[in-house]
């Protein structure tokens, strides 16, 4: 089936880019696979702040839009879209969906993109908001091309409840279809009402960059259904990636849904004291997740990362 992208208008201060990654199918005799992500680039690109925002399960890099635009006079910021969803390729063998290690070598490659523009040091910001937040806590871990310097996590955390992965598991990879753009932002309000109050500009937008137009003229979400193929395992327990939160020693700031089944209090409470010790601030009247697209969701990533700006230059 044809998949034509809705393209609404380009923020002219922002840049478009795609690059090669390689995929090693171990199922199909180590088979190399040439595909490709896609990520948005915001700010000046010599700036050596840099922060790398990654989006939820479902979602996409454009989310990011607001905080983007708020952030590019003093970061340079990149977006990227994880393999199968906005416009980064989709994956050939579903069963990859699944394999972690896929998502960690991605971002590596990513990485390695960034480094070699640069003649001078780079100090990393990571910004995630769910799945994209567990992705940089596995990463700020690890030996990466540039390491990550401080980490935000917007409602996620390292015990993920039993009841929220059922709840994932009933909606993540359904493939509705609708006769227009407006019944699917209705559609995106129902089941993204946890987001909390956002404005109707800020509905529609979240709304284009999550369509697809099919050649049927019908539309669907912008991400591959096959990504649910997480969810096809029996689960009976939470989630439980502690040991990767207690390695952390970097600066961390964790935005924590007043009403969220996914990062619950007791967990975030633990987050404080455990690990890198993040600072947790409540989002009232929101569950999961944060995704940081108010003002007031944005100075708390912002007012952070121009810490991290001071820190930085107090320990040269």
């Amino acid at each position: 089936m044809e998949n034509l992208l809705l393209e609404p208008t380009q923020d002219l201060s922002m840049r478009f880019n795609r690059i090669a990654v390689n995929t090693i199918s171990e199922k199909n005799n180590n088979t190399r696979t040439v595909r490709y992500i896609a990520f948005t680039d915001w700010g000046n690109p010599e700036n050596t702040q840099v922060v790398i925002c990654a989006h939820g399960l479902t979602r996409n890099g454009r989310d990011f839009d607001y905080l983007a635009k708020a952030l590019q006079d003093q970061f340079r910021v990149i977006c990227i879209d994880i393999v199968g969803r906005g416009q980064s390729d989709w994956l050939t063998n579903a069963e990859e969906y699944n394999q972690p290690a896929i998502y960690l070598s991605d971002i590596k490659i990513l990485l390695t993109h960034i480094l070699a523009q640069y003649q001078q040091p780079i100090h990393l910001n990571w910004v995630g908001i769910s799945m994209g937040g567990l992705i940089g806590m596995i990463l700020a871990g690890q030996d990466l091309p540039i390491p990550i310097k401080s980490i935000i996590m917007s409602d996620i955390g390292p015990r993920i409840p039993i009841d929220a992965i059922l709840r994932f598991k009933r909606y993540v990879g359904e493939d509705p279809k609708f006769t227009d753009i407006d019944q699917l932002e209705n559609y995106i309000r129902v089941i993204s009402a946890p987001f909390g109050e956002l404005t109707k500009d800020q509905w529609r937008h979240l709304t284009l960059y999550s369509a697809c137009k099919y050649s049927e003229g019908v539309y669907g979400f912008r991400y591959d259904p096959r990504i649910a193929i997480n969810f096809h395992e029996s689960f009976e327990h939470d989630i439980d990636l502690w040991p990767f939160w207690d390695q952390l020693t970097i600066p961390a700031l964790v935005l924590h849904g007043e009403k969220s089944d996914v990062l619950l209090p007791q967990i975030a409470e633990e987050m404080r004291i455990r690990g890198p010790r993040a600072r947790i601030i409540k989002i009232s009247n929101v569950g999961h997740a944060p995704l940081l697209v108010n003002e007031e969701q944005i100075s708390h990533v912002k007012g952070f990362l121009l810490k991290q700006i001071q820190l930085h230059k107090n320990t040269k």
